[in-house]
Protein backbone atom coordinates (compact mmCIF):
# COMPACT_ATOMS: atom_id res chain seq x y z
CA UNK A 1 0.00 0.00 0.00
CA UNK A 2 1.18 3.60 -0.88
CA UNK A 3 1.40 5.36 1.76
CA UNK A 4 -0.78 8.09 3.32
CA UNK A 5 1.55 10.46 4.48
CA UNK A 6 5.08 12.06 3.13
CA UNK A 7 7.00 14.79 4.10
CA UNK A 8 6.44 18.22 2.44
CA UNK A 9 9.87 17.66 0.64
CA UNK A 10 8.62 14.67 -0.71
CA UNK A 11 5.13 16.50 -1.58
CA UNK A 12 6.94 19.04 -3.40
CA UNK A 13 9.40 16.43 -5.27
CA UNK A 14 6.43 13.80 -6.24
CA UNK A 15 4.61 17.03 -7.65
CA UNK A 16 7.85 17.90 -9.70
CA UNK A 17 7.91 14.03 -10.91
CA UNK A 18 4.02 14.69 -12.10
CA UNK A 19 5.11 17.45 -14.37
CA UNK A 20 7.85 16.22 -16.43
CA UNK A 21 10.99 16.85 -14.09
CA UNK A 22 14.03 14.61 -14.25
CA UNK A 23 16.57 16.19 -12.74
CA UNK A 24 16.89 19.34 -10.69
CA UNK A 25 19.83 21.78 -11.00
CA UNK A 26 21.75 23.75 -8.28
CA UNK A 27 24.23 24.06 -5.84
CA UNK A 28 24.37 22.83 -2.08
CA UNK A 29 23.72 25.33 0.94
CA UNK A 30 23.79 24.38 4.70
CA UNK A 31 19.82 25.62 4.30
CA UNK A 32 18.87 23.11 1.64
CA UNK A 33 21.30 20.17 2.53
CA UNK A 34 18.07 18.61 4.44
CA UNK A 35 16.22 19.13 0.81
CA UNK A 36 18.85 17.53 -1.10
CA UNK A 37 19.17 14.73 0.87
CA UNK A 38 15.32 13.76 -0.33
CA UNK A 39 15.72 14.71 -3.96
CA UNK A 40 19.03 11.94 -3.88
CA UNK A 41 16.50 9.59 -2.61
CA UNK A 42 13.57 10.08 -4.53
CA UNK A 43 13.75 7.80 -7.56
CA UNK A 44 13.64 8.67 -10.97
CA UNK A 45 14.70 11.94 -9.80
CA UNK A 46 18.72 13.37 -10.67
CA UNK A 47 20.59 16.24 -8.86
CA UNK A 48 22.64 18.29 -11.35
CA UNK A 49 25.31 19.78 -9.22
CA UNK A 50 26.51 23.23 -10.71
CA UNK A 51 29.48 25.63 -10.50
CA UNK A 52 27.67 28.28 -9.41
CA UNK A 53 23.70 29.22 -8.61
CA UNK A 54 23.97 32.10 -12.20
CA UNK A 55 24.80 29.04 -14.83
CA UNK A 56 22.22 26.61 -12.45
CA UNK A 57 19.32 29.53 -13.29
CA UNK A 58 20.80 29.15 -16.96
CA UNK A 59 20.52 25.60 -17.18
CA UNK A 60 17.30 25.19 -16.01
CA UNK A 61 15.99 27.56 -18.45
CA UNK A 62 17.31 25.66 -21.04
CA UNK A 63 16.31 22.54 -19.87
CA UNK A 64 12.34 23.85 -19.86
CA UNK A 65 12.65 24.60 -23.39
CA UNK A 66 13.21 21.33 -24.54
CA UNK A 67 11.60 19.51 -21.62
CA UNK A 68 8.57 21.71 -20.87
CA UNK A 69 9.38 22.76 -16.87
CA UNK A 70 12.58 22.66 -15.01
CA UNK A 71 13.64 22.93 -11.35
CA UNK A 72 16.76 24.69 -9.23
CA UNK A 73 17.64 24.60 -5.84
CA UNK A 74 19.51 27.12 -3.92
CA UNK A 75 20.21 28.39 -0.60
CA UNK A 76 18.89 31.32 0.96
CA UNK A 77 20.52 34.88 -0.04
CA UNK A 78 23.78 34.53 -1.40
CA UNK A 79 22.57 31.79 -3.61
CA UNK A 80 19.15 32.96 -4.72
CA UNK A 81 20.14 36.52 -5.22
CA UNK A 82 23.04 34.66 -8.33
CA UNK A 83 20.29 33.01 -9.74
CA UNK A 84 18.27 35.54 -9.78
CA UNK A 85 19.25 36.89 -13.15
CA UNK A 86 18.60 33.54 -14.94
CA UNK A 87 15.36 33.55 -13.27
CA UNK A 88 14.14 37.21 -14.66
CA UNK A 89 15.70 36.12 -18.20
CA UNK A 90 13.04 32.89 -17.46
CA UNK A 91 10.65 35.19 -16.81
CA UNK A 92 11.01 37.72 -19.88
CA UNK A 93 11.29 34.89 -22.35
CA UNK A 94 7.94 32.84 -20.54
CA UNK A 95 9.86 29.52 -19.23
CA UNK A 96 8.16 27.55 -16.37
CA UNK A 97 11.05 27.31 -14.11
CA UNK A 98 10.23 26.41 -10.35
CA UNK A 99 13.23 28.20 -8.15
CA UNK A 100 12.83 26.66 -4.97
CA UNK A 101 15.10 28.39 -1.93
CA UNK A 102 16.34 26.20 1.35
CA UNK A 103 15.99 28.93 4.03
CA UNK A 104 16.69 29.30 7.74
CA UNK A 105 14.31 27.15 10.03
CA UNK A 106 10.82 28.87 10.84
CA UNK A 107 11.83 29.72 14.48
CA UNK A 108 15.23 31.05 13.78
CA UNK A 109 13.57 33.30 10.89
CA UNK A 110 10.37 34.53 13.30
CA UNK A 111 13.64 35.25 16.08
CA UNK A 112 14.63 37.58 13.85
CA UNK A 113 18.29 36.56 14.82
CA UNK A 114 21.93 37.52 12.79
CA UNK A 115 22.04 34.59 10.69
CA UNK A 116 25.04 34.16 7.97
CA UNK A 117 23.20 35.03 4.24
CA UNK A 118 21.07 37.93 5.47
CA UNK A 119 21.34 41.29 5.56
CA UNK A 120 21.98 41.40 9.56
CA UNK A 121 18.75 43.31 10.09
CA UNK A 122 16.35 40.20 11.12
CA UNK A 123 13.72 40.57 7.90
CA UNK A 124 13.97 37.45 6.12
CA UNK A 125 11.86 38.97 3.78
CA UNK A 126 13.90 40.75 1.71
CA UNK A 127 14.75 38.33 -1.24
CA UNK A 128 11.27 37.03 -1.56
CA UNK A 129 9.87 40.48 -2.21
CA UNK A 130 12.65 40.75 -4.87
CA UNK A 131 11.94 37.46 -6.23
CA UNK A 132 8.23 38.56 -6.68
CA UNK A 133 9.19 41.32 -9.35
CA UNK A 134 10.26 38.27 -11.87
CA UNK A 135 8.39 35.38 -10.60
CA UNK A 136 4.33 34.61 -11.58
CA UNK A 137 3.99 33.14 -8.16
CA UNK A 138 5.43 32.95 -4.68
CA UNK A 139 4.71 31.23 -1.55
CA UNK A 140 6.59 30.32 1.56
CA UNK A 141 5.84 26.73 3.28
CA UNK A 142 4.85 25.72 6.72
CA UNK A 143 3.72 22.63 7.72
CA UNK A 144 -0.07 23.71 7.49
CA UNK A 145 -0.27 25.12 4.05
CA UNK A 146 2.31 23.32 2.35
CA UNK A 147 0.08 21.64 0.04
CA UNK A 148 -2.11 23.47 -0.85
CA UNK A 149 0.22 26.19 -1.86
CA UNK A 150 2.62 23.84 -3.53
CA UNK A 151 -0.32 22.97 -6.09
CA UNK A 152 -1.05 26.32 -6.36
CA UNK A 153 2.55 28.01 -7.49
CA UNK A 154 2.67 24.76 -9.99
CA UNK A 155 -0.59 25.00 -11.58
CA UNK A 156 0.68 29.10 -11.68
CA UNK A 157 4.01 27.86 -13.29
CA UNK A 158 2.56 25.60 -15.78
CA UNK A 159 -0.40 27.82 -16.63
CA UNK A 160 1.39 31.26 -17.29
CA UNK A 161 4.80 29.39 -18.74
CA UNK A 162 7.01 31.97 -16.17
CA UNK A 163 8.76 31.09 -13.17
CA UNK A 164 7.48 30.35 -9.60
CA UNK A 165 9.51 31.08 -6.19
CA UNK A 166 8.72 28.23 -3.64
CA UNK A 167 10.62 29.03 -0.29
CA UNK A 168 11.62 25.81 1.92
CA UNK A 169 12.62 26.70 5.14
CA UNK A 170 14.71 23.50 6.36
CA UNK A 171 12.81 22.24 9.31
CA UNK A 172 9.42 22.52 7.19
CA UNK A 173 10.96 20.07 4.36
CA UNK A 174 10.74 17.17 7.06
CA UNK A 175 7.09 17.55 8.62
CA UNK A 176 4.67 15.03 7.62
CA UNK A 177 1.52 16.00 5.95
CA UNK A 178 -1.19 14.41 3.77
CA UNK A 179 -0.01 12.52 0.76
CA UNK A 180 -1.24 13.90 -2.80
CA UNK A 181 -4.64 11.80 -3.67
CA UNK A 182 -4.92 12.58 -7.17
CA UNK A 183 -2.63 13.89 -9.84
CA UNK A 184 -2.00 17.26 -10.06
CA UNK A 185 -4.43 18.96 -12.42
CA UNK A 186 -2.30 20.79 -14.84
CA UNK A 187 -4.87 23.80 -16.01
CA UNK A 188 -4.98 25.48 -19.75
CA UNK A 189 -5.99 28.36 -21.00
CA UNK A 190 -9.62 28.17 -21.91
CA UNK A 191 -12.34 30.08 -24.12
CA UNK A 192 -15.45 31.56 -23.13
CA UNK A 193 -17.70 31.05 -25.84
CA UNK A 194 -19.68 34.31 -26.93
CA UNK A 195 -16.18 35.92 -27.05
CA UNK A 196 -14.69 33.06 -29.03
CA UNK A 197 -17.90 32.58 -31.61
CA UNK A 198 -17.84 36.76 -32.35
CA UNK A 199 -13.60 36.83 -32.61
CA UNK A 200 -13.59 33.73 -34.61
CA UNK A 201 -16.83 35.45 -36.66
CA UNK A 202 -14.83 38.54 -37.61
CA UNK A 203 -11.59 36.91 -38.16
CA UNK A 204 -12.66 34.74 -40.66
CA UNK A 205 -14.38 37.40 -42.95
CA UNK A 206 -11.20 39.24 -42.55
CA UNK A 207 -8.62 36.25 -43.88
CA UNK A 208 -11.18 34.76 -46.66
CA UNK A 209 -11.41 38.42 -47.80
CA UNK A 210 -7.96 39.07 -48.00
CA UNK A 211 -6.02 38.52 -51.37
CA UNK A 212 -2.54 38.70 -49.97
CA UNK A 213 -3.05 37.37 -46.21
CA UNK A 214 0.31 35.81 -44.29
CA UNK A 215 1.57 34.32 -41.53
CA UNK A 216 4.01 35.71 -38.79
CA UNK A 217 3.99 33.00 -36.20
CA UNK A 218 6.58 33.41 -33.10
CA UNK A 219 7.29 32.03 -29.71
CA UNK A 220 4.48 31.48 -27.90
CA UNK A 221 3.86 28.90 -29.90
CA UNK A 222 6.80 27.05 -29.08
CA UNK A 223 6.21 27.92 -25.10
CA UNK A 224 3.02 26.13 -25.21
CA UNK A 225 3.28 23.14 -27.47
CA UNK A 226 0.94 24.47 -29.82
CA UNK A 227 3.28 23.36 -33.40
CA UNK A 228 0.97 20.88 -35.15
CA UNK A 229 -1.51 23.23 -34.43
CA UNK A 230 0.01 26.00 -35.85
CA UNK A 231 1.10 23.78 -38.80
CA UNK A 232 -2.46 22.33 -39.40
CA UNK A 233 -3.85 25.62 -40.10
CA UNK A 234 -0.57 26.31 -42.14
CA UNK A 235 -1.30 23.40 -44.31
CA UNK A 236 -4.79 24.29 -44.47
CA UNK A 237 -4.82 27.75 -45.74
CA UNK A 238 -2.16 27.93 -48.49
CA UNK A 239 -0.52 30.91 -46.92
CA UNK A 240 3.10 31.95 -46.65
CA UNK A 241 4.63 32.09 -42.82
CA UNK A 242 7.39 33.56 -41.44
CA UNK A 243 8.67 34.16 -37.88
CA UNK A 244 10.94 36.18 -36.30
CA UNK A 245 14.53 35.18 -34.50
CA UNK A 246 13.03 34.84 -30.76
CA UNK A 247 10.47 31.87 -32.59
CA UNK A 248 13.06 30.60 -35.26
CA UNK A 249 11.96 27.32 -36.14
CA UNK A 250 8.36 27.23 -34.61
CA UNK A 251 7.53 25.84 -38.20
CA UNK A 252 9.88 23.65 -40.31
CA UNK A 253 11.87 26.24 -41.92
CA UNK A 254 11.77 23.43 -44.81
CA UNK A 255 8.41 23.83 -45.51
CA UNK A 256 7.16 25.09 -49.03
CA UNK A 257 5.20 27.94 -47.54
CA UNK A 258 8.27 29.26 -45.16
CA UNK A 259 9.03 32.64 -46.49
CA UNK A 260 11.71 33.64 -43.56
CA UNK A 261 12.65 35.77 -40.39
CA UNK A 262 10.75 39.27 -40.57
CA UNK A 263 13.43 41.39 -38.86
CA UNK A 264 11.59 44.93 -39.87
CA UNK A 265 13.65 46.80 -41.97
CA UNK A 266 16.44 44.88 -42.01
CA UNK A 267 14.43 41.62 -43.34
CA UNK A 268 15.21 40.28 -46.51
CA UNK A 269 13.64 42.41 -49.40
CA UNK A 270 11.62 39.65 -50.41
CA UNK A 271 10.62 38.76 -46.89
CA UNK A 272 9.36 42.36 -45.94
CA UNK A 273 7.56 43.28 -49.10
CA UNK A 274 5.43 39.97 -48.30
CA UNK A 275 4.99 40.84 -44.34
CA UNK A 276 4.37 44.51 -44.72
CA UNK A 277 2.43 44.59 -48.18
CA UNK A 278 0.08 41.80 -47.10
CA UNK A 279 -3.82 43.17 -46.76
CA UNK A 280 -4.28 40.83 -43.74
CA UNK A 281 -1.75 39.72 -41.24
CA UNK A 282 -2.00 36.78 -38.80
CA UNK A 283 0.21 37.66 -35.79
CA UNK A 284 0.27 34.13 -33.89
CA UNK A 285 2.13 34.39 -30.92
CA UNK A 286 4.73 37.39 -31.65
CA UNK A 287 6.24 40.02 -29.17
CA UNK A 288 7.63 42.77 -31.26
CA UNK A 289 11.06 43.81 -29.73
CA UNK A 290 13.48 45.77 -30.32
CA UNK A 291 16.63 43.06 -31.50
CA UNK A 292 13.60 41.12 -33.12
CA UNK A 293 12.54 44.35 -35.69
CA UNK A 294 15.60 45.76 -36.16
CA UNK A 295 14.91 48.41 -33.51
CA UNK A 296 11.53 48.66 -34.37
CA UNK A 297 11.48 49.07 -37.78
CA UNK A 298 8.47 46.86 -38.75
CA UNK A 299 6.06 48.41 -40.49
CA UNK A 300 2.75 46.16 -39.06
CA UNK A 301 -0.36 48.25 -40.26
CA UNK A 302 -2.87 47.68 -37.03
CA UNK A 303 -5.98 47.92 -39.52
CA UNK A 304 -4.48 44.63 -40.69
CA UNK A 305 -3.06 42.84 -37.76
CA UNK A 306 -5.21 40.07 -36.06
CA UNK A 307 -3.27 39.25 -33.27
CA UNK A 308 -3.24 35.70 -31.28
CA UNK A 309 -1.90 35.03 -28.02
CA UNK A 310 -1.91 32.09 -25.95
CA UNK A 311 -5.29 33.49 -23.70
CA UNK A 312 -6.24 36.34 -25.61
CA UNK A 313 -6.78 37.62 -29.14
CA UNK A 314 -6.98 41.29 -30.92
CA UNK A 315 -8.80 42.31 -33.80
CA UNK A 316 -9.67 45.71 -35.26
CA UNK A 317 -7.76 47.49 -32.42
CA UNK A 318 -10.41 45.24 -30.23
CA UNK A 319 -8.61 42.92 -27.40
CA UNK A 320 -10.73 39.45 -26.84
CA UNK A 321 -9.60 38.74 -22.99
CA UNK A 322 -10.64 35.08 -22.65
CA UNK A 323 -10.30 33.42 -26.07
CA UNK A 324 -7.15 30.55 -26.08
CA UNK A 325 -4.88 30.19 -28.82
CA UNK A 326 -5.31 26.66 -28.86
CA UNK A 327 -8.56 27.29 -29.99
CA UNK A 328 -8.37 29.62 -32.54
CA UNK A 329 -5.76 27.57 -34.28
CA UNK A 330 -8.23 24.78 -34.28
CA UNK A 331 -11.41 26.30 -35.24
CA UNK A 332 -9.53 28.71 -38.07
CA UNK A 333 -7.88 25.62 -39.68
CA UNK A 334 -11.59 24.16 -40.08
CA UNK A 335 -13.16 27.83 -41.78
CA UNK A 336 -10.45 28.95 -43.52
CA UNK A 337 -10.66 29.16 -47.26
CA UNK A 338 -7.68 27.03 -48.90
CA UNK A 339 -5.74 29.13 -50.88
CA UNK A 340 -3.89 27.26 -53.68
CA UNK A 341 -0.60 27.51 -52.64
CA UNK A 342 0.36 27.38 -56.60
CA UNK A 343 -0.73 30.77 -56.94
CA UNK A 344 0.90 32.51 -53.83
CA UNK A 345 3.93 33.19 -55.57
CA UNK A 346 6.03 31.69 -52.31
CA UNK A 347 9.07 31.69 -53.03
CA UNK A 348 10.35 28.88 -49.92
CA UNK A 349 13.37 30.05 -47.32
CA UNK A 350 15.65 26.85 -47.91
CA UNK A 351 15.44 27.12 -51.52
CA UNK A 352 17.12 31.23 -51.59
CA UNK A 353 19.12 30.41 -49.34
CA UNK A 354 20.50 27.03 -50.07
CA UNK A 355 20.89 27.15 -53.36
CA UNK A 356 24.35 26.32 -54.16
CA UNK A 357 26.59 23.91 -52.43
CA UNK A 358 29.46 24.81 -49.87
CA UNK A 359 33.14 24.05 -51.23
CA UNK A 360 35.75 25.17 -48.41
CA UNK A 361 38.15 27.27 -49.57
CA UNK A 362 42.16 27.87 -48.07
CA UNK A 363 40.88 31.25 -47.40
CA UNK A 364 40.90 32.37 -43.49
CA UNK A 365 36.92 32.21 -41.91
CA UNK A 366 35.01 35.47 -42.41
CA UNK A 367 31.34 35.69 -41.01
CA UNK A 368 29.84 35.41 -44.68
CA UNK A 369 31.18 32.12 -45.39
CA UNK A 370 31.24 30.83 -41.81
CA UNK A 371 27.79 30.91 -41.19
CA UNK A 372 26.90 28.89 -44.72
CA UNK A 373 29.64 26.32 -44.16
CA UNK A 374 28.07 25.29 -40.80
CA UNK A 375 24.26 25.25 -42.12
CA UNK A 376 25.83 22.66 -44.63
CA UNK A 377 26.84 20.69 -41.08
CA UNK A 378 23.32 20.61 -39.55
CA UNK A 379 21.19 17.99 -39.10
CA UNK A 380 17.59 16.85 -38.11
CA UNK A 381 16.37 17.20 -35.27
CA UNK A 382 19.67 19.25 -33.77
CA UNK A 383 19.53 21.43 -30.82
CA UNK A 384 21.21 24.47 -32.15
CA UNK A 385 22.01 26.97 -29.59
CA UNK A 386 23.10 30.74 -30.37
CA UNK A 387 25.29 33.21 -27.90
CA UNK A 388 23.45 36.27 -28.23
CA UNK A 389 26.02 38.25 -30.11
CA UNK A 390 27.49 37.60 -33.26
CA UNK A 391 26.23 34.07 -32.72
CA UNK A 392 22.52 34.83 -32.55
CA UNK A 393 22.55 37.37 -35.65
CA UNK A 394 24.61 34.89 -37.58
CA UNK A 395 22.72 32.09 -37.34
CA UNK A 396 19.52 33.60 -37.60
CA UNK A 397 20.02 33.57 -41.28
CA UNK A 398 20.51 29.95 -41.22
CA UNK A 399 17.89 27.54 -43.00
CA UNK A 400 16.91 25.02 -39.98
CA UNK A 401 16.51 21.24 -40.78
CA UNK A 402 13.53 19.74 -40.09
CA UNK A 403 12.39 19.14 -36.69
CA UNK A 404 15.51 20.86 -34.93
CA UNK A 405 15.18 22.99 -32.51
CA UNK A 406 16.70 26.50 -32.39
CA UNK A 407 17.62 28.18 -28.85
CA UNK A 408 18.80 31.88 -28.02
CA UNK A 409 17.75 35.13 -25.94
CA UNK A 410 17.36 37.53 -27.80
CA UNK A 411 14.81 39.28 -25.56
CA UNK A 412 16.86 39.03 -22.23
CA UNK A 413 20.24 39.11 -24.39
CA UNK A 414 22.13 37.81 -20.88
CA UNK A 415 25.91 37.67 -21.81
CA UNK A 416 26.91 34.06 -21.49
CA UNK A 417 23.51 32.77 -21.14
CA UNK A 418 24.35 29.53 -23.88
CA UNK A 419 26.87 27.49 -22.23
CA UNK A 420 25.17 26.35 -18.95
CA UNK A 421 21.96 26.07 -21.38
CA UNK A 422 23.63 23.80 -23.44
CA UNK A 423 23.77 21.92 -19.99
CA UNK A 424 20.15 22.28 -19.86
CA UNK A 425 19.04 20.72 -23.47
CA UNK A 426 21.37 18.29 -23.52
CA UNK A 427 20.12 16.32 -19.92
CA UNK A 428 16.84 17.14 -21.32
CA UNK A 429 17.69 15.22 -23.98
CA UNK A 430 20.88 13.56 -24.42
CA UNK A 431 19.94 11.39 -27.90
CA UNK A 432 19.58 14.42 -29.55
CA UNK A 433 22.79 16.26 -31.21
CA UNK A 434 23.29 19.80 -29.33
CA UNK A 435 25.62 22.24 -31.12
CA UNK A 436 26.33 25.46 -29.09
CA UNK A 437 28.03 28.37 -31.12
CA UNK A 438 29.38 30.92 -28.89
CA UNK A 439 31.64 34.08 -28.68
CA UNK A 440 34.98 34.55 -26.33
CA UNK A 441 33.58 37.34 -24.42
CA UNK A 442 30.26 35.58 -23.67
CA UNK A 443 32.43 32.32 -23.00
CA UNK A 444 34.67 34.22 -20.62
CA UNK A 445 31.52 34.69 -18.34
CA UNK A 446 29.94 31.37 -17.92
CA UNK A 447 33.00 29.34 -19.00
CA UNK A 448 33.04 27.36 -15.67
CA UNK A 449 29.98 25.39 -16.30
CA UNK A 450 32.09 23.20 -19.55
CA UNK A 451 33.27 21.60 -15.86
CA UNK A 452 29.59 20.50 -15.29
CA UNK A 453 29.17 19.33 -18.88
CA UNK A 454 32.09 17.04 -18.78
CA UNK A 455 31.26 15.89 -15.85
CA UNK A 456 27.99 13.90 -16.98
CA UNK A 457 29.88 12.72 -19.63
CA UNK A 458 27.71 14.68 -22.48
CA UNK A 459 28.84 14.81 -26.02
CA UNK A 460 27.79 18.44 -27.66
CA UNK A 461 29.27 20.25 -30.24
CA UNK A 462 30.85 23.25 -29.04
CA UNK A 463 32.30 25.95 -31.68
CA UNK A 464 34.02 29.23 -30.12
CA UNK A 465 33.86 32.36 -31.91
CA UNK A 466 37.43 33.46 -31.14
CA UNK A 467 37.53 36.83 -32.41
CA UNK A 468 39.25 38.60 -29.65
CA UNK A 469 36.40 40.81 -27.18
CA UNK A 470 33.11 41.98 -27.14
CA UNK A 471 32.71 42.48 -31.00
CA UNK A 472 28.65 42.85 -30.68
CA UNK A 473 29.26 45.72 -28.49
CA UNK A 474 32.02 47.00 -30.93
CA UNK A 475 29.43 46.91 -33.60
CA UNK A 476 27.66 49.67 -31.31
CA UNK A 477 30.17 51.72 -30.10
CA UNK A 478 33.39 51.96 -29.41
CA UNK A 479 35.19 49.67 -32.19
CA UNK A 480 38.78 50.07 -30.50
CA UNK A 481 37.94 51.06 -26.88
CA UNK A 482 39.61 48.94 -24.42
CA UNK A 483 36.46 48.43 -22.74
CA UNK A 484 35.47 46.02 -25.38
CA UNK A 485 38.95 44.24 -24.72
CA UNK A 486 39.18 40.57 -22.80
CA UNK A 487 42.31 38.89 -22.03
CA UNK A 488 43.02 35.97 -24.72
CA UNK A 489 43.13 32.61 -23.80
CA UNK A 490 43.89 29.15 -25.24
CA UNK A 491 40.63 28.29 -25.48
CA UNK A 492 41.29 24.85 -27.32
CA UNK A 493 43.09 23.70 -23.95
CA UNK A 494 40.24 24.67 -21.40
CA UNK A 495 38.32 20.87 -22.36
CA UNK A 496 42.17 19.15 -20.92
CA UNK A 497 42.19 21.02 -18.49
CA UNK A 498 38.84 20.47 -17.06
CA UNK A 499 38.11 16.74 -18.31
CA UNK A 500 39.48 14.17 -16.01
CA UNK A 501 38.00 10.82 -18.11
CA UNK A 502 39.24 12.12 -21.85
CA UNK A 503 35.40 12.77 -22.68
CA UNK A 504 36.69 15.50 -24.84
CA UNK A 505 38.31 16.41 -28.31
CA UNK A 506 39.50 20.10 -29.24
CA UNK A 507 40.53 21.67 -32.66
CA UNK A 508 41.15 24.91 -33.59
CA UNK A 509 40.40 26.14 -37.29
CA UNK A 510 41.30 29.57 -38.68
CA UNK A 511 40.56 28.85 -42.25
CA UNK A 512 37.63 26.83 -44.55
CA UNK A 513 39.03 23.77 -44.94
CA UNK A 514 40.15 23.02 -41.16
CA UNK A 515 36.82 23.78 -39.71
CA UNK A 516 35.91 21.39 -42.98
CA UNK A 517 37.98 18.71 -41.18
CA UNK A 518 37.28 19.75 -37.70
CA UNK A 519 32.95 19.39 -38.39
CA UNK A 520 34.17 15.94 -40.33
CA UNK A 521 36.01 14.70 -37.02
CA UNK A 522 33.30 16.03 -34.79
CA UNK A 523 30.51 13.56 -37.21
CA UNK A 524 32.24 11.12 -35.58
CA UNK A 525 33.24 11.50 -31.96
CA UNK A 526 31.34 10.02 -29.36
CA UNK A 527 32.60 12.28 -27.09
CA UNK A 528 32.47 16.50 -26.61
CA UNK A 529 33.54 18.10 -29.14
CA UNK A 530 35.53 21.73 -28.38
CA UNK A 531 36.80 23.75 -31.73
CA UNK A 532 37.81 27.59 -31.61
CA UNK A 533 37.52 29.18 -34.50
CA UNK A 534 39.57 32.22 -34.90
CA UNK A 535 37.70 35.26 -37.29
CA UNK A 536 39.05 39.08 -37.24
CA UNK A 537 37.57 41.02 -34.63
CA UNK A 538 35.76 43.62 -36.35
CA UNK A 539 34.16 40.83 -39.01
CA UNK A 540 30.24 40.76 -38.13
CA UNK A 541 27.42 39.12 -39.59
CA UNK A 542 25.72 41.34 -41.90
CA UNK A 543 22.39 41.91 -40.02
CA UNK A 544 24.68 42.38 -37.14
CA UNK A 545 26.07 45.74 -38.49
CA UNK A 546 23.17 46.29 -39.76
CA UNK A 547 21.12 46.41 -36.55
CA UNK A 548 24.56 48.08 -34.47
CA UNK A 549 24.36 50.92 -35.85
CA UNK A 550 20.52 51.05 -35.45
CA UNK A 551 21.47 50.98 -31.69
CA UNK A 552 24.01 53.45 -32.11
CA UNK A 553 21.58 56.04 -33.15
CA UNK A 554 18.87 54.87 -30.73
CA UNK A 555 21.44 54.87 -27.76
CA UNK A 556 23.18 57.93 -29.18
CA UNK A 557 23.47 61.16 -26.22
Amino acid sequence: MHSTTCTVGDYLLLRLKEMGVKHIFGVPGDFNLGFLDQIEAMDHLEWIGNCNELNAAYAADGYARINGIAALVTTFGVGELSAINGIAGSYAEQLPVVKITGSPATNVANSGAYVHHTLGDGDFTHFNKMFKEVTVAQTTLTEENAAEEIDRVLQECWLYKRPVYINLPSDISYKKIEAPKSPLHLPEFTSETGQLNTFLKLALQKINQAKFPVILADYEVNRYQLNEKLKAFVNQSGFPVASLSMGKGVIDETHPQFIGVYTGSLSDPYVRSRIEDADCILSIGVKLTDSLTGGFTHQLDEDKLIEIHPSYAKINQETFDKVSMSDLLELLTEGVEPRDIDTQNIQPFCRRETADEFVPTDKPLTQERFWKQLNSFLNKEDVLLAEQGTAFFGTSQMVLPEKSTFIGQPLWGSIGYTLPSLLGTQIADPNRRNILVIGDGSFQLTAQELSTILKNQLKPIIILINNDGYVVERAIHGPNEKYNDINMWKYSRLPEVLDMGENSISMVAANEKEFADALHLADSQDKLVFIEVTMERLDVPELLDALGKVFAKQNAY
